[in-house]
This record gives C-alpha cells, sequence and structure tokens, in this order.
C-alpha cells in the first residue's frame, strides 16, 4: 500500500482518497481533499496559508530539524525480503516513534514556556482596566488599607513543660 503526501498541505494521501492533478509537462500533484485542490488552482502559496505543515515549520510551529524524519523518507531501491531484517525494522519503528513523541513534547514545552506567565499579566492589565465593571456602584472606597501585621509566636520549649 502506497501512501502518498498531500502536495498542498502535507498531509497523507491514502489509496482511493484525494485527487490527482497532472499538468501538461506531465508533473504529478496529489491532494488529500477538495479544499487542498482548490487552494493550489486559486494559486495560493502553501507557505502563507496557517493550516498548513510548510507555514507551521516555516513559523517555528513544527519541528524541522529532527534526525528522526530521515527515517520517514520514501526510498524507491527494491529490497529483498528477510525476514529478521523486517523484524529489526518494526523493533526500530516502534523506538523510533518513542523517541520523536519525547522531542515533539519538549519542542512544544520550548514554544509554550513563558505563555503561561504572559496570559496572567494581560489578564491582570485587563483586570485592572475593567475594575470600575468589578466593584459596586454603592461601595465606598476605604482611604485605609489593611496592613498585613506579622506576628512572632514563641514556643516553650519540652524541658519547660514538663518542670510544671
Amino acid at each position: 500500500m502506497r501512501l502518498e503526501k498531500c502536495w498542498f498541505c502535507s498531509s497523507t494521501v491514502y489509496p482511493g482518497h484525494g485527487i490527482q492533478f497532472v499538468r501538461n509537462d506531465a508533473k504529478i500533484f496529489r491532494f488529500c481533499r477538495s479544499k487542498c485542490h482548490k487552494n493550489f488552482k486559486m494559486k495560493r502559496n502553501p507557505r502563507k496559508v496557517k493550516w498548513t505543515k510548510a507555514y507551521r515549520r516555516l513559523h517555528g510551529k513544527d519541528m524541522t530539524q529532527d534526525s528522526t524524519f530521515e527515517f520517514e523518507r520514501k526510498r524507491n531501491r527494491p529490497e529483498r525480503y528477510d525476514r529478521n531484517l523486517t523484524e529489526n525494522t518494526l523493533k526500530a519503528i516502534k523506538t523510533i516513534d518513542k523517541v520523536r513523541f519525547r522531542r515533539e513534547e519538549t519542542h512544544h514545552k520550548n514554544r509554550m514556556k513563558g505563555k503561561a506567565a504572559k496570559e496572567r499579566k494581560e489578564a491582570r492589565k485587563e483586570h485592572d482596566q475593567q475594575l470600575h465593571m468589578v466593584k459596586a456602584p454603592g461601595a465606598k472606597e476605604s482611604t485605609a488599607t489593611t496592613a498585613q501585621v506579622k506576628v512572632n509566636v514563641q514556643h516553650e520549649s519540652a524541658d519547660n513543660r514538663m518542670e510544671e
């Protein structure tokens, strides 16, 4: 079963699915769905359309440079069937998937590192700007702010308690 890649969005095109367009110079374009085909006919650049893989890679949203992508490349050289080689390949695929998943997770964490602090800062700013909506109009503003007082509590030692 041959799985092709969509020319526009780089998603997988399974057999019997999608549209195939052949240009006059015999160049073949495969599309996963009519959305990609229509965008191609409108001469849109996949690197400028936000939902495509090309856009995400160009703008640092997805991983681009990783050694695990090397294993996914298409190879047209036929190999003689070897049971041991096939078994080892299937084991390697599982470990490669785990490695890729871990690397994608770390990439995502690094991208989202400052997002929580930024969202808190924006929420605080909006709250301060819209404070008049939160306070009741009839409430009196208190000029004296409540001060926090630190109280030191002294604990009796165990020797003093036993003597009493």
